[in-house]
C-alpha cells in the first residue's frame, strides 16, 4: 500500500509575524503536514532573517501542523546558540519542529557575517555535528559534566534534519550524513530524478541507513481556468526566475501548473519516479493573491490527500 503524501506549504505572503501565523494556522484548517519558512538576509522586504523567530509566532496559533525551516543557515551561526534556539522551538511547539539545514549562497551575506565564503561547508559540518552532541545531553565543555545544553528538545534525540542542497558537492554532504536531501524549487524533473538516486547510491556507499524521506519543494498551482494557467506560466518564465534554473528548461519542466487532472498525473510521476514523501508547495505565485492561493491550497489537498 502507498504511503500517503504529505503536503506542506510556504509562506505565501512575506509579512510581519502576526501574518506568518496567520498562514500557518490557514495551511492546518486545510489540513497540509507543515509550514515551513526559508532564510534570507538583506533582501529588502524578502528578507527573513530568523525563520525560527517566525516559527514561534505561528505555533502559537496552531495545535498540529509541523514547522520547518527550509534552510537554516548554519555557517554565520554558534552552533551552540543554535543549537539552543532550536530547542526552545521544540519544546514550545510541543515537538512539531523540522530543521532544515543549508549554508547559503549570498556572497554579501558571508561578507557581513565575516565567514570566508570557501569555508562555509566545513562550518556547517562542524557546527551540526556540535549541535547534534548538544542536543544528545553531552558536555558542550570538555570537562565540565555540569555544561549541558537546556532545554534539551522534546523531540529525541532531536528534532528530524533535512539538508537543503544544490550541487554535487552540498549532495554528497547531505549523503554522508544520512540525512534527506531538499532540492531546489528550480531542478528539473530529470534533474530530481538524478540527483535523488545519486544520493541514495551515496548513502549506501558510506554504509549509512538508507533515507525513506524525500521532501520534493515544486511551484505548484491547481486551476481549470486556461488563462489563468497561461498567465501563471507566462510570468514564471520571466528572465527574473532564480539564475540556479536551467534557462533552457521548459515552464513544465520545474512547475506543476494546470487543471486538476494534470496536476495529479504529475503528482503520480513524481512519485513514481522520485519516491516522493512530501510535497512541499512553493508560495508567492505572481498574480496569484491571497485568496487564490488559500483555494489551491485547498484543491491541491483534495487531490494529494483525497
Amino acid at each position: 500500500m502507498t504511503t500517503p503524501l504529505k503536503v506542506a506549504v510556504t509562506a505565501w505572503q512575506l509579512a510581519g509575524a502576526h501574518d506568518y501565523a496567520r498562514q500557518a494556522a490557514i495551511a492546518e484548517s486545510i489540513g497540509l503536514h507543515s509550514f515551513w519558512l526559508p532564510e534570507s538576509h538583506f533582501s529588502g522586504a524578502r528578507s527573513i532573517p530568523s525563520p525560527l523567530m517566525l516559527l514561534a509566532a505561528a505555533a502559537a496559533t496552531t495545535t498540529k501542523i509541523r514547522l520547518g525551516s527550509t534552510s537554516y543557515l548554519l555557517p554565520i551561526r554558534h552552533p551552540l546558540h543554535a543549537a539552543e534556539e532550536v530547542a526552545v522551538l521544540d519544546c514550545l511547539s510541543a515537538g512539531r519542529v523540522i530543521l532544515g539545514v543549508g549554508r547559503g549562497v549570498q556572497e554579501s551575506m558571508f561578507q557581513a557575517f565575516d565567514v570566508k565564503t570557501r569555508d562555509k561547508r566545513k562550518r556547517f559540518a562542524a557546527n551540526l555535528e556540535i549541535m547534534i552532541r548538544a542536543w544528545k545531553g553531552e558536555p558542550v565543555v570538555d570537562g565540565d559534566d555540569n555544561a549541558i545544553l537546556a532545554p534539551l528538545p522534546l523531540q529525541k534525540p532531536h528534532p528530524p534534519i533535512w539538508v537543503a542542497a544544490f550541487g554535487p558537492l552540498a549532495i554528497k554532504q547531505a549523503a554522508s550524513l544520512g540525512l534527506p536531501y531538499l532540492a531546489s524549487p528550480v531542478e528539473t524533473l530529470d534533474q530530481l530524478e538524478s540527483n535523488y538516486s545519486h544520493h541514495r547510491k551515496l548513502v549506501r556507499e558510506f554504509g549509512l541507513d538508507a533515507v525513506d524521506i524525500v521532501p520534493v519543494m515544486r511551484t505548484i498551482l491547481v486551476s481549470n481556468n486556461k488563462r489563468e494557467v497561461e498567465f501563471v506560466k507566462t510570468a514564471l518564465a520571466e528572465p527574473a526566475t532564480p539564475a540556479m534554473r536551467d534557462q533552457n528548461a521548459s515552464i513544465d519542466d520545474w512547475t506543476i501548473v494546470g487543471d486538476a487532472h494534470y496536476v495529479a498525473d504529475k503528482l503520480s510521476e513524481y512519485r513514481e519516479k522520485l519516491g516522493m514523501t512530501h510535497l512541499i508547495a512553493r508560495g508567492r505565485i505572481p498574480g496569484v493573491d491571497d485568496a487564490a492561493w488559500i483555494s489551491n491550497l485547498e484543491r491541491l489537498a483534495e487531490i494529494a490527500l483525497g
